[in-house]
């Protein structure tokens, strides 16, 4: 390797780790703030709130990386070229073309790793995280329940003053308030010397065993001599058991939506085997409900084009009670016309029940298949994210070196108002693709790829345009003549505007 390859990879290599550090950093404290209920009040220890975050974060990857990439190559070019580094590469005969092509192949080996990261660390690091989110209140009893306060659990409200034992699950003078119906008083109070969580991986109940207490329940007065006197009864126990439903301690849709989401815990292989499996179930569901609306149309129909008889079985038995039973209709007259008043409004009415039952159930087969349909996009974005990511790369590195040679300019100034301008028109894109792909606007791979399709014409027009240098890009320039623009627009109608009021 030359020695000035050694010097753009050193210098690059540097810049985007340090970059990386930081905007990681950033993210990480955004998934604290976003699961701060979750962790805040839960009695945990720093190795559980460390391993928390250590599986939530690798999903910040494909956020991290590419801005990572494009903030590091605006800054490394950038100040090579306000250093006149470049004009001094030039004037020895080595291009621009030519200074990029060592990271090239290091953006080449980053993306071969995003790719690998995306396909196999990300799926199975979902995986536990949202596992170790189950854990913390099925099998982690200690997280329920903080010792030294009361805690409100649904109906109850407990207080314990010690918890020992590898998960906490063992108590010490344990004293619980039953809350009444109204939840405003106490309909009973429980005070315990010693007491025992239980939990248990498929169930969200947490038992209660409460040892060597008392029970006290206050009873209903029924004259006023009884009142003044406060009756309660007490009753001892050896051993007492209470269950405790975890589903008052967590927002339970947000749960379920993440558990639901089961896309991103799988590998390119998975993936490709349950869309397969996911299209199949698709098509056959398709296909009965087509052939369950044929088999009910003709169930009804078939009379009138074959045996040419009224056979309607809400309205038989009474047909057959007007002796009119199997009267062939004649088409070219009302079909109605030899019935009652009284049958050809209970014929019309069971028509009209059959129409609402066959709308309802067309509905709910669309709903059925919409729902379907969503989940299969889900899975085709989740495969086409990791190609995405790698692309990401390319992508970012293409526009981010010959932006940062063309504005001159290194350091956080500039560099990062050009780089948060580009991202987050990439992220928006993104999302904007994603959510309509989602919902069956487009095709999956179109908002996938939405990002990428929208900024890599751009990325073509700076490499050419910096590689060729054939000028600078205008920037300010540009600017100014939108500035411009809408002074002027603004200016004529004004001008207009004063005008009318005068002919007034």
């Amino acid at each position: 390797m030359k020695i000035l390859d050694r010097y753009i990879l050193t210098s690059f290599v540097s810049t985007l780790f340090t970059v990386f550090i930081i905007l990681y950093f950033i993210f990480i404290l955004q998934g604290i703030w976003l699961f701060i209920t979750e962790l805040a009040g839960k009695d945990l220890d720093f190795f559980i709130i460390v391993q928390f975050l250590l599986f939530y974060s690798p999903k910040m990857i494909p956020l991290v990386l590419p801005l990572s990439v494009l903030l590091a190559s605006i800054m490394t070019f950038g100040n090579f070229a306000e250093h006149y580094e470049f004009a001094a590469m030039k004037a020895s005969g080595i291009s621009l073309k030519r200074a990029m092509q060592p990271l090239s192949i290091f953006i080449a080996i980053l993306a071969s790793i995003s790719f690998w990261f995306a396909n196999d660390v990300i799926p199975k690091a979902e995986y536990r995280f949202i596992n170790m989110r189950k854990e913390i209140l099925q099998t982690k009893p200690a997280m329920a329940i903080a010792a030294g306060q009361f805690n409100d659990v649904g109906t109850i409200n407990i207080k314990v003053d010690k918890k020992t034992g590898e998960k906490g699950q063992y108590l010490e003078n344990v004293t619980m308030h039953i809350k009444s119906a109204s939840g405003y008083d106490n309909k009973a109070v429980i005070r315990s010397v010693d007491g025992e969580l239980e939990s248990d991986n498929t169930s969200s109940i947490l038992q209660l065993h409460l040892f060597d207490g008392n029970y006290y329940e206050d009873v209903i007065p029924k004259s006023t001599s009884q009142m003044r006197k406060k009756p309660f009864t007490k009753v001892a126990f050896e051993k007492y058991t209470m269950n405790i439903d975890l589903g008052a301690l967590q927002d339970n849709t947000a749960e379920r939506e993440e558990i639901k989401n089961t896309y991103h815990m799988l590998n390119i292989k998975e993936l490709t085997y349950t869309i397969d499996s996911l299209e199949t179930t698709l098509q056959s569901d398709r296909k009965s409900n087509m052939e369950n609306m044929l088999l009910r149309y003709n169930s009804i129909y078939s009379p009138y084009f074959h045996n040419r008889t009224i056979s309607t079985t809400s309205v038989t038995q009474e047909v057959k009670k007007d002796s009119i039973a199997k009267k062939v209709v004649d088409f070219n007259e009302q079909p109605l016309a030899s019935f009652s008043k009284e049958m050809q409004a209970r014929i019309l009415q069971s028509s009209i029940d059959y129409t609402n039952n066959i709308v309802f159930n067309t509905e709910s087969n669309d709903v059925a298949a919409s729902s379907q349909i969503k989940k299969l996009n889900d899975h085709y974005l989740a495969l086409y994210e990791k190609f995405v990511i790698a692309y990401s790369c390319f992508l970012m590195y293409f526009i981010g070196a010959p932006l940062g040679a063309i504005i001159r300019k290194g350091g956080l100034g500039l560099p990062i108002v050009f780089a948060v301008i580009i991202f987050i028109l990439y992220h928006f894109v993104n999302t904007f693709g994603k959510k309509l792909a989602q919902e069956d606007g487009i095709q999956p791979i179109l908002g996938a790829w939405a990002g990428a399709l929208i900024l890599t014409p751009l990325a073509v027009f700076l490499t050419l345009k910096a590689t060729r240098d054939n000028g600078e890009v205008n920037f300010l320039g540009f600017f100014s003549t939108i500035g411009d623009f809408f002074t002027g627009l603004f200016t004529r109608k004004q001008a207009v505007k004063e005008e009318k009021q005068t002919l007034e």
